[in-house]
């Protein structure tokens, strides 16, 4: 339990820090980088909601997944899961529209445009399964959602490594718009399927009072 402990923290710090940083490009227009500046110039709303969507998610989602503040304060983790989804909701359907103006070309362009679809409909079936009380599934669909948020940390940290390791933007940039999300959801998958996670989330990750819960009938 302690590495799981620590691995949370890192996320939650990373996550955090990434969007402490969309926060500060979105709100102080002279931090912004010169693409940033670009986005908002030519696009400012899909610019403010990408930015301010995907922070919000990043900081939401890392809280989601703490098992004691979920276990011990329901209420909060209900009302964080509603700002979670509309903040993706309002993130995902920015980047659709910014997506296909993406540097580099059609390569990164449908890698990103790929990441919002992928990012609304797994957050969309997370929402479906919690309102048909199938709480398992929609842990599922919640892991893989957040993976899906950690593309912006993701995405920074291939950018940082690429630059360091000598690539150019043009070569490093359509790589890494896959890069950045198809691994992380691959992980998720992975972690879902795996009997010992699945043994772990379903002995902590579940409130007592939830597992009372009573299935839906079904069809």
């Amino acid at each position: 339990m302690r590495w799981n402990r620590l691995g949370w923290v890192a996320m939650a710090v990373l996550a955090l820090a990434v969007a402490a940083y969309a926060f500060a490009v979105a709100l102080t227009p002279e931090w912004r980088p010169p693409l940033v500046r670009d986005l908002f110039g030519q696009r400012p709303l899909a610019a403010w909601g990408h930015l301010l969507g995907g922070g919000v998610a990043l900081a939401a989602g890392a809280f989601q997944l703490n098992t004691r503040l979920r276990n011990r304060w329901l209420g909060l983790h209900r009302w964080l899961g509603r700002v979670y989804a509309a903040a993706v909701g309002v993130g995902g359907l920015s980047a659709l529209v910014l997506a296909p103006h993406a540097l580099t070309g059609a390569v990164a362009a449908t890698g990103f445009a790929l990441l919002g679809l992928c990012w609304l409909a797994t957050t969309a079936l997370a929402v479906r399964a919690i309102r048909g009380r199938r709480l398992a599934a929609h842990r599922d669909w919640m892991v893989r959602s957040y993976a899906l948020t950690l593309a912006a940390v993701t995405l920074r940290i291939y950018l940082g490594s690429s630059q360091l390791a000598g690539i150019s933007f043009t070569v490093a940039y359509p790589a890494i718009a896959w890069l950045c999300w198809v691994p992380n959801l691959l992980l998720a998958e992975w972690f879902v399927r795996s009997p010992r996670a699945r043994a772990m989330l379903a002995a902590s990750a579940v409130p007592e009072r939830w597992r009372r819960m009573p299935e839906p009938p079904r069809a």
